[in-house]
């Protein structure tokens, strides 16, 4: 079912190879847009993944207790999720590093892909072995052990776009395992619309045509933060029908004039008020900026959405960019050709 996750950001892959002539050939015609780390040393490899100084992430980033203020037994205790640990991901400077997929040559001098794949701690690392010589009962055997993720051979004409496609979606699964506790909690949510094939469809149009490359859910307002390669923000801004129609009662309350009220009823154009909790300002005497152009998309349910770029009130100053750790992977890329660990 095609789904948006409540988070999505770029990761690192890392190639093991001990030949660097594959490497600077592979390196050449690998997605552009694709952040790696080069190892010619199983060794060095499986310490520096090991030992990254970022943490992986796990559900419980996102979880915490919950008590009904009404009660006081542990009986009645529930798990509530963190939106704002979601969206606070953005403002970690060192988010790209995870290591989500590992490429690993079968055929390597003093220990073989498979031992290397043994030996990386992290259980959510997808494994990629990539070979000349191993053969099928190897990978039959290798997936019965759930010790690799794919198995891709270096003679096979395609192998480059077997090799890219295969990564691009084993980091999805990557970021989907680490969060499934949150995304069916989010399910029974008002956040149930990241589950809708309808919003799901329009989000993933709109992260294609603005180059989106990482997003966060977002409460009040609600929708989802996002960020193109180069660091720019957007806000996707979503309302529902119940909420636009408590935006409405609140506006009638707080004396919004009757041509705010028109525009807000004929669908076109929705408000987005950064400094009210997203409602009516009271005394508001001008309220035209704060109007954006809006889609509906019908869906499970009924969505007004919203995309604004540069949106105040997200505090989004701060946010290292993509392109930034490209150049920064670039940089350090060493005489070994080993780069950034």
């Amino acid at each position: 079912m095609i789904m948006i996750e409540p988070f999505a950001f770029p990761t690192t892959v890392g190639f093991i190879d001990d030949s660097a002539s594959f490497l600077a050939n592979l390196s050449l015609q690998l997605d552009t847009q694709l952040a790696f780390r080069f190892f010619h040393s199983a060794k060095r490899a499986i310490s520096v993944i090991n030992d990254e100084a970022i943490q992986p992430l796990t559900a419980e980033d996102f979880l915490c207790r919950y008590h009904d203020r009404t009660e006081q037994s542990d009986a009645h205790e529930v798990i509530a999720i963190r939106i704002d640990a979601i969206r606070r991901q953005m403002h970690n400077a060192r988010r790209f590093e995870r290591t989500s997929v590992v490429v690993v040559d079968y055929d390597m001098p003093g220990m073989n892909g498979l031992e290397v794949c043994r030996r990386i701690v992290n259980p959510a690392i997808k494994k990629i072995i990539l070979t000349g010589k191993a053969n099928e009962q190897l990978a039959v055997k290798s997936f019965n052990e759930g010790l690799i993720d794919r198995f891709i051979r270096k003679q096979d004409v395609h192998v480059v776009p077997v090799l890219n496609e295969a990564i691009d979606e084993l980091k999805r699964a990557y970021l989907h395992q680490t969060q499934r506790t949150v995304i069916e909690a989010l399910g029974l949510s008002e956040y149930r619309f990241l589950a809708d094939p309808a919003f799901a469809a329009k989000a993933t149009e709109i992260f294609r045509e603005l180059g989106i490359v990482e997003h966060y859910l977002s409460t009040r307002p609600t929708g989802l933060v996002m960020l193109d390669s180069a660091g720019a923000p957007y806000l996707l801004l979503v309302h529902t029908e119940d909420a636009l129609r408590a935006t409405r009662e609140i506006a009638v309350e707080r004396g919004a004039p009757a041509a705010f009220l028109a525009e807000l009823d004929n669908g076109h154009r929705a408000p987005y008020f950064p400094d009210s909790e997203g409602y009516y300002p009271i005394g508001c005497a001008s309220w035209q900026p704060y109007m954006h152009s809006a889609t509906v998309v019908r869906g499970q349910q009924v969505y007004t959405c919203s995309v604004i770029k540069n949106p105040p009130g997200l505090e989004l100053g701060s946010v290292v960019s993509y392109d930034d750790y490209l150049d920064r992977l670039d940089r350090h890329m060493d005489e070994k050709g080993d780069s950034l660990a």
